[in-house]
């Protein structure tokens, strides 16, 4: 009797020996094969783009052109996540994802009847087979089976169900309940309702034969049938049923939303499935269609095209972005991007220079700068209209865009001070160039592109304050904003561009259409090629640009005509009632009297005074200094200096400080103003300042003159108001003499060349350059 019962217990101990063993020997071989062949969990997502909403605006097929859009977590709303896992897979949160149960059964009833009955997948299963399809054969069951079990080992239930939702079929070439919610209903799977999640979760079982929008019929009975079910079963309430059964289904194929195609088509390169914009749909459409109908009213005068760019100042989110008047328009490249396309900026960064000289100290909006003829090392700009408007205040110098006080101003800022600031603001291509910008960068000679022009007048829009414009809702941005100038100045600034009486206002505005309050600023390119209007008031900034892609020029192409007339129809579409709301004067913004002549802090002798704003301690306290008290004879025909003035027959006299540049203004233009009679011509004082300027020829240049057709190199001078004479000399060899401010013709000798300028008071000035005679 002992010996049986040893027996028996060295038995069981070895069943048990080799029942552990088989378990371990399992679970080493299951890892080791899942070690060697890795659940294939890589899926590609179509890429969606979505609105500030969530919504669905833009979708790109997969490479294996299927629609195959991802639902996030957050998407699988109760509803969805109830219905489905009632029908598919009732204990899907209770297996490991076989169900050993339904396994057996099935096995059972298609021995029994000798043909496959039912099914036992799983959700776990399913989303297996549709991660490595295979045909359906019992050894391809166990691998199904085996990648199932990986699959739980790996992701959680949640995300095994995200990924169920992501990869069922839906006929056709659409995949996942996002796919199939955005195409049949136009919806977003957490916004289907009870009855709609019941027809989606019958396609996946016959993708073929049942299609929405052509078995609607059969499709609806057999949701009924299974909404009928879930009543019995109670996982839903009567009345959630009730509603349901009365649901009607009117669902078809529709188009997928191909909406927003130039940002799409770019955040299309970004990581991610899903790119969830800023954009407000509804600001969107209507800019889409204003630029449309905008665009197509310029086609006579053979201007094909216009982009725009909205900015909400308080969030400094992109609200709207459109790239072309009609991106399917491949006559007139409509796929070119607008906003983020590199052109020639005309005068829209003005606003920013003088905004930085005024925090420089440099300037104020009543300070005086002469708009008279320059050059600098060659460079001579002109103004728009070719004229020159003397003495002009900053104010009126940007109302006006006049183009000479704007280099003045760069030249006295330093161009690197002003590209450290676009650089701030990311301007790209701008930082890339810095080494090779020179002053006509003011004036538009660099590159720049709608998005980053738009960007920069934020900055006036937001007390000087710079932060990055976010397409992306989950786009990281510095929390600290840039300072690009002072809130004082930026507020000085708008004040100027706020006024409406000045040249850039559209002629063709009608009077009796609402003019929306903005500051704003135009620009026109080298050759009429683009035609810009940025704006904003206090809730939007708001970019223009109208031009053709080609980059023909066009002569009725300005920012003036075309560009603003479209901007204040935008600001009327998107923010019609914004008058009430204004900029207001800051604390650090201050207003003095000044003398209207300079725009200087008046002097006692100053009797024309105007009020101007200006920052304490920042802003220059210089006393105006455009008079000068000279002595002069009884008869005024003479003037004295200290070593030589009489000891009595003359008396004193104040008159204005004239800069030989200004002197030239005023003759050419024949404008009367009170000279300084010549000097006492018995004087002995050696005269060692005011030599003459020679501003033509450039000094140190090297000209290139055609042998067959030479051309003479012009003389040009400016000089002080006592001077009435002056003498050219060529290589020490007297040239001409001439009146001064006139203008001579010289044609020179090959090689390095000497001129030389003197007056009639001995002041000289020399300069060299350089000829070359070519064949062209």
């Amino acid at each position: 009797m002992f010996h049986v019962f040893s027996i028996k217990k060295l038995f069981k101990k070895a069943i048990i020996r080799w029942v552990f063993l088989g378990l371990m020997g399992f679970v080493t071989v299951f890892f080791l094969l899942n070690y060697i062949f890795p659940v294939p969990d890589r899926v590609e997502y179509s890429k969606i783009i979505t609105d500030n909403k969530g919504e669905v605006i833009h979708a790109f097929l997969t490479t294996d052109q299927q629609w195959r859009m991802k639902t996030n977590l957050d998407e699988i709303s109760p509803i969805l996540q109830k219905t489905i896992v009632q029908k598919e897979d009732r204990y899907f949160f209770y297996h490991f994802g076989v169900n050993p149960f339904a396994l057996a059964k099935a096995m059972v009833q298609n021995i029994f009847y000798r043909r496959r009955v039912s099914g036992a997948s799983t959700i776990t299963m399913q989303v297996a087979r549709a991660l490595e399809p295979k045909r359906r054969t019992y050894l391809n069951k166990l691998v199904e089976i085996f990648r199932a079990t990986q699959l739980e080992l790996k992701y959680s239930k949640q995300e095994i169900l995200q990924l169920y939702l992501n990869l069922i079929p839906y006929g056709g070439n659409i995949e996942g309940v996002k796919s199939a919610a955005v195409i049949y209903f136009r919806k977003n799977p957490d916004h289907l309702s009870l009855a709609e999640i019941t027809a989606l979760s019958i396609i996946p079982n016959r993708p073929s034969s049942l299609v929405i929008g052509k078995s609607n019929p059969q499709i609806l009975l057999e949701r009924n049938k299974w909404l009928v079910k879930f009543a019995k079963e109670n996982v839903f309430s009567a009345k959630e049923i009730e509603d349901a059964l009365r649901e009607p289904l009117n669902a078809i194929r529709n188009p997928v939303p191909q909406l927003l195609p130039h940002l799409s088509v770019r955040l299309k390169k970004q990581p991610g499935e899903i790119a969830k914009t800023n954009i407000d749909l509804n600001t969107q459409l209507k800019l889409e269609k204003l630029i449309a109908d905008y665009s197509r009213s310029l086609h006579l005068k053979n201007i094909h095209n216009a982009a725009a760019m909205v900015i909400d100042n308080y969030t400094h989110n992109v609200i709207a972005y459109v790239g072309s008047a009609n991106f399917k328009d491949t006559v007139d490249a409509g796929q070119v991007d607008g906003v983020s396309a590199i052109r020639e900026p005309g005068s829209t960064l003005k606003p920013l220079l003088y905004g930085v000289c005024i925090d420089q100290g440099l300037l104020t909006p009543k300070k005086m700068i002469e708009d008279v003829a320059i050059n600098y090392d060659g460079y001579a700009p002109e103004n728009y209209d070719k004229k020159f408007n003397g003495n002009v205040s900053m104010e009126y110098a940007l109302e006006h865009s006049l183009n000479i006080p704007a280099v003045k101003s760069l030249k006295s800022l330093g161009k690197d001070k002003l590209i450290q600031k676009l650089s701030q603001c990311n301007f790209r291509q701008i930082a890339k160039d810095q080494q090779k910008l020179g002053l006509s960068m003011i004036l538009g000679g660099c590159g720049t592109t709608l998005e980053e022009l738009t960007g920069l007048f934020t900055v006036f829009a937001n007390e000087g304050k710079y932060i990055r414009p976010a397409f992306l809702q989950d786009e990281y941005r510095s929390p600290i904003p840039k300072t690009i100038m002072s809130t004082a100045a930026s507020f000085m600034i708008s004040e100027v561009l706020t006024k409406i009486n000045r040249p850039d206002f559209p002629l063709n505005w009608e009077s009796t259409v609402h003019l929306p309050k903005i500051a704003w600023k135009t620009g026109t390119s080298y050759g009429r090629r683009d035609a810009w209007s940025i704006g904003y008031n206090k809730h939007y900034t708001v970019g223009v640009w109208a031009g053709n892609f080609s980059g023909a020029g066009i002569a009725e192409l300005s920012g003036s005509n075309i560009a603003t007339p479209l901007l204040f129809r935008i600001f009327n579409t998107i923010n019609y009632d914004a008058d009430q709301e204004w900029f207001e004067q800051p604390k650090d913004c201050d207003i003095r009297i000044v003398c209207s002549e300079t725009g200087m802090v008046p002097n006692s002798y100053c009797t024309n005074r105007v009020t101007d704003y200006f920052i304490p301690i920042v802003s220059s306290g210089k006393i105006c200094d455009n008079k000068k008290e000279v002595m002069i004879s009884a008869n005024e025909k003479i003037s004295y200096c200290r070593m030589c003035m009489p000891e009595n027959g003359y008396r004193k006299k104040m008159f204005p400080v004239v800069s030989s540049e200004m002197r030239r203004y005023y003759e050419e233009n024949k404008i009367a103003y009170l000279k300084i009679p010549p000097h006492n011509p018995a004087c002995e004082r050696v005269f060692k300042e005011g030599a003459p300027l020679v501003i033509s020829p450039s000094s140190g240049a090297e000209y290139y003159i055609n042998k067959k057709t030479p051309e003479p190199i012009q003389l040009k001078c400016n000089v002080d108001n006592d001077v009435s004479k002056v003498y050219w000399y060529i290589n020490d060899r007297f040239y001409k003499a001439s009146e001064a401010g006139s203008m001579q013709y010289f044609l020179p000798d090959e090689g390095p060349v000497k001129i030389s300028c003197t007056d009639d008071k001995g002041r000289n000035r020399d300069i060299w350059i350089n000829v070359r005679y070519i064949q062209l």
